[in-house]
């Protein structure tokens, strides 16, 4: 183990893959398949719920299906602290993983049949197996990794590449078999009925989470040790064995806890403003923008691969600068400060793309645009987040404390469905005011997480 601000580097017998553990290739793959699945399912979800019944959807109001979503994805991120207690307690990252994936694939599978009960219960299972497989799947990426070692952050940035390889892939994928003329015609005269396209889109995500599952078990001995073997002193939180954690915690540990704590509420704020791709800008793109291209008509849900295609184009580059930059890469909490000021003018395009979409649908270049700016904050603030997370926290609670970060995804998740719902296209005369309003709050909150980087930095004691 190397000293603090030490930089680490790779043993001469490690293998490596553009010098970075070749376990990460593993972690990649497996969590694009798992992230094509997820986002396949995210892409169309809101679309199904608001859909007519008699276009195989639930006829449910904006409102009603955002708080739905809102629940479900801040659900999905809840789960991770219990998982992520559970790998450290019992089964172990490697395994936990694994099961995850099983049980993510059964709730994809689940929601091919057309019923509330079976809508509820796939929800369920892609919730429970996610909590297993998200944050075990990062702590094992920061396994591969010794301390100070400076290929980490870029690490983490390729594996973040990787998640938005799925990403890109599964509205286009899922997108396609839902919406589409071209599918619906044939499930017509293949006698299936165009309003169960939906019910096939579902089935896809599923389909992809079982590549990803094969991929993993083939490509087991990458990994290593990481992750074999769960850590028996962890423990949860008011488990009654609170003294005996404290006791374990050096004030050093104390004060990054503490660094972790206030990153986790700018966290909290991003996220409540990033995930209106799923809920607002969603219906928007849907209602409101022109998806006639060239006399072809696109899906709406097509225009969310934006956002993880603009991840794939600049991923490597924020890679390739925190590299060079070495040393004298900003701070943890300056990269935050940089990713919300990005996400908030990239939300504040959407004032006037709410002005003109009051005289008619819109070009969906003003989306783009968005997504574009809101991606470039995402990357100066997501893997940057997940990586510190895995620096600050104590080995010996390391999956529990990536659980407890997912929280911070979980609570603006959650937020996002209750500010998604208050999106009308109908009255879009007041939609500036709400986009306006997280525009500035976005803004804000840069200008305040800059002037307390210092502060955090102390907290850190000596992690970059």
């Amino acid at each position: 183990m190397t000293s603090e601000g030490t930089a680490a580097l790779p043993a001469p017998h490690e293998r490596t893959f553009a010098g970075h553990p070749i376990g990460l290739v593993n972690l990649f793959f497996t969590e694009m398949w798992e992230r094509l699945s997820y986002y396949g399912m995210r892409a169309i979800l809101v679309l199904y719920m608001v859909a007519a019944i008699k276009d195989g959807g639930l006829a449910m109001t904006n409102a009603e299906a955002a708080n739905i979503f809102g629940l479900y994805t801040m659900s999905v991120y809840l789960a991770a602290m219990p998982g992520g207690f559970i790998a450290d307690r019992f089964l172990g990252a490697r395994k936990a993983v694994l099961l995850g994936g099983i049980i993510i694939a059964l709730g994809h599978f689940t929601m091919v049949f057309p019923s509330m009960t079976s809508f509820y219960a796939g929800l369920g299972l892609i919730v429970l197996g996610t909590g297993l497989l998200k944050p075990n799947i990062t702590s094992m990426l920061g396994m591969l990794y010794k301390e100070g070692d400076p290929r980490r952050d870029g690490g983490f940035s390729i594996f973040y590449m990787g998640v938005n390889v799925g990403a890109a892939l599964a509205p286009l994928l899922c997108g396609y078999l839902a919406q589409s003329h071209e599918f619906k015609a044939w499930l017509n005269s293949a006698g299936f009925g165009a309003h169960t396209s939906w019910h096939w889109a579902f089935a896809a995500a599923g389909v992809g989470m079982v590549v990803g599952l094969i991929h993993y078990v083939i490509q087991w001995k990458q990994l290593g040790d990481a992750g074999l073997k769960p850590n028996k002193s962890a423990r949860l939180p008011g488990d009654g064995l609170s003294e005996v954690v404290d006791s374990k915690l050096t004030p050093t540990e104390w004060k990054r806890i503490g660094a972790i704590g206030v990153l986790f509420v700018f966290n909290i704020l991003f996220w409540t403003i990033y995930e209106q791709g799923g809920t607002s800008l969603n219906i928007f793109a849907d209602k409101c923008t022109d998806t006639m291209i060239g006399g072809w008509y696109c899906p709406s849900s097509f225009l969310q691969t934006f956002q993880a295609v603009f991840v794939i184009m600049f991923a490597p580059l924020f890679s390739v600068l925190w590299l060079r930059l070495g040393e004298k890469q900003p701070p943890a909490p300056l990269k935050f400060s940089f990713g919300l000021l990005f996400l908030g003018l990239g939300i504040a395009l959407m004032v006037p793309a709410s002005i003109l979409a009051s005289q008619g649908r819109v070009s969906p270049f003003w989306l783009i645009a968005v997504y574009l700016l809101q991606v470039l904050g995402e990357l100066c603030l997501s893997p940057v987040g997940l990586s510190t997370v895995t620096k600050l926290a104590p080995v010996r609670f390391l999956g529990l404390t990536m659980g407890a970060w997912y929280i911070s995804n979980s609570c603006g998740n959650y937020l996002a469905g209750k500010i998604g719902g208050m999106f009308d296209e109908h009255n879009l005369a007041a939609m500036p005011t709400l986009f306006g309003a997280m525009g500035v709050a976005a803004v804000v909150a840069a200008g305040i997480l800059a002037c307390l980087s210092p502060t955090v930095k102390k907290l850190m004691g000596g992690v970059k």
